[in-house]
């Protein structure tokens, strides 16, 4: 089985570690001491990010040992201890049968288990993962995005407070972060190389991802579970599933959220019976406080023309980013000012974890990712509720809104809020009809 670089499918080479059932190395919030030998990993959500993970944390050379697994089902789990335990051998990965748990209730055993957690599961658990973590005291390395409605992000953003007072490492893979030509590049857009930010465009489009289709026999929960991508509990669709990398990074450059979104979007050639809920594009306008404008664009149509890239306008020049190792300024002669080195480029899905556990085995604290994460997760939720209802909205009226997309209860027999028709199609955002606060 080959494991992609990618956030979207399996991932290259890489991962972090788990728990164990012994005391922490971590000892006092604030204060604690660095580890004598090894540290104990625990992973919730084993498919490709949670592995890619595992593999990532492993490959930075420090002592770790995986020590515990979760995942609400057990072929995904079976099939990831076997990678990691194909690539890493016994001594590393050290998960007794009793400690592969699988379900909706093994992550707080698992967290118990462990020094440091990573949380790969669907975004919509999120929320309630991080806030377990974050409660037995626990460092933490979590997946993007965060949350998938306002509910889950005020959950985070509160977590996030506790996780700070405790002096808890807390690493989100938005990697952008900690990969050098966004790093440098940006750090020269705020030195004032092109001016002050007057717009921007930011996008990711591209053909699509997955689909899972219904197998006999399954449940409602089940289906859309496995077909995860496809419903807003879920995922979030994608304009916050994937967009958010982009979204992020304008938030970054701009030093701040927007205030504002305006924008359209609907569902024109995904529209099959697997697609559940989600929309094929999205095209926000988000306004910041400066009365900046950052054009906001994603969609995944088969076929068409692929971009998944950041431009920016400044009063003396402008910029362009990329995932692909760009980063570029020029003034508004084309005159470059700076060009980011193609050679100096770490893998930043390595180079996240690299950092991470150079501090965790170093006892100290440096990472609080987590309220970032919540407040760009937040711009592509405020995003798609500007698509799904076709009216604009303001920040706060979209970070206080009412509508949870959560389950009421977590079982395989329980229903989600959303379910299909009787032919077999799911609802979907109507703008201009939509309740989405």
């Amino acid at each position: 089985m080959k494991i992609l670089n990618s956030r979207r499918d399996f991932i290259k080479t890489s991962a972090l570690m788990t728990g164990g059932v012994f005391a922490s190395p971590f000892v006092l919030p604030g204060a604690y001491a660095a580890p004598t030998n090894e540290l104990k990993l625990a992973v919730i959500g084993c498919g490709g990010r949670g592995t890619g993970a595992v593999f990532q944390a492993m490959q930075t050379g420090h002592p770790i040992k995986l020590v515990a697994m979760v995942d609400a089902f057990q072929d995904r789990l079976e099939s990831s201890h076997k990678l990691i335990l194909d690539k890493f051998g016994a001594d590393k990965v050290a998960v007794p049968e009793e400690m592969k748990l699988v379900g909706f209730e093994g992550y707080k055993q698992a967290i118990a288990a462990a020094d440091v957690v990573i949380l790969a599961t669907p975004p919509g658990f999120r929320p309630m993962h991080f806030e377990e973590a974050v409660r037995q005291g626990k460092q933490v390395f979590m997946e993007k995005p965060v949350a998938t409605d306002a509910a889950g992000i005020r959950r985070v953003l509160k977590a996030a407070e506790e996780a700070k007072a405790k002096k808890l490492n807390v690493m989100v893979g938005l990697q952008r972060h900690y990969q050098n030509n966004y790093r440098e590049t940006i750090a020269k857009i705020h030195d004032g190389a092109i001016g002050d930010i007057t717009g921007g465009q930011v996008y990711w489009n591209d053909g699509g991802v997955w689909v899972k289709e219904r197998q006999p026999g399954q449940t409602e929960m089940e289906y859309q579970m496995r077909n995860w991508y496809y419903f807003n509990w879920l995922c979030g669709d994608h304009i916050t599933e994937q967009h958010v990398h982009n979204i992020d990074v304008a938030n970054w450059i701009k030093k701040g959220y927007p205030v504002k979104a305006e924008g359209t979007g609907g569902r024109l050639v995904r529209t099959g019976k697997d697609h559940g809920e989600i929309f094929d594009h999205h095209v926000v306008s988000f306004t910041y406080e400066d009365g900046s404008v950052i054009h906001s664009e994603c969609r995944h149509f088969p076929g068409a023309a692929n971009r998944v890239d950041e431009t920016f306008q400044g009063t003396k020049g402008k910029a362009y980013l990329s995932g692909g190792n760009h980063g570029v300024l020029t003034d508004w002669k084309g005159n470059q000012l700076y060009n980011h080195p193609r050679d100096n480029q770490p893998n930043p899905y390595q180079q996240e974890h690299d950092e991470l556990w150079a501090v965790l085995f170093k006892g100290e604290y440096k990472f609080a990712d987590a309220e970032n994460a919540a407040k760009s997760t937040m711009t592509s939720i405020m995003g798609r509720y500007a698509t799904y209802s076709g009216k604009p909205l303001t920040w706060d009226e979209a970070l206080n809104g009412s509508v949870d997309l959560f389950p009421d209860k977590l079982a395989w027999d329980a229903m989600p809020k959303i379910l299909p028709g009787a032919d077999g199609y799911y609802p979907h955002a109507i703008p201009g009809k939509t309740k989405v606060i």
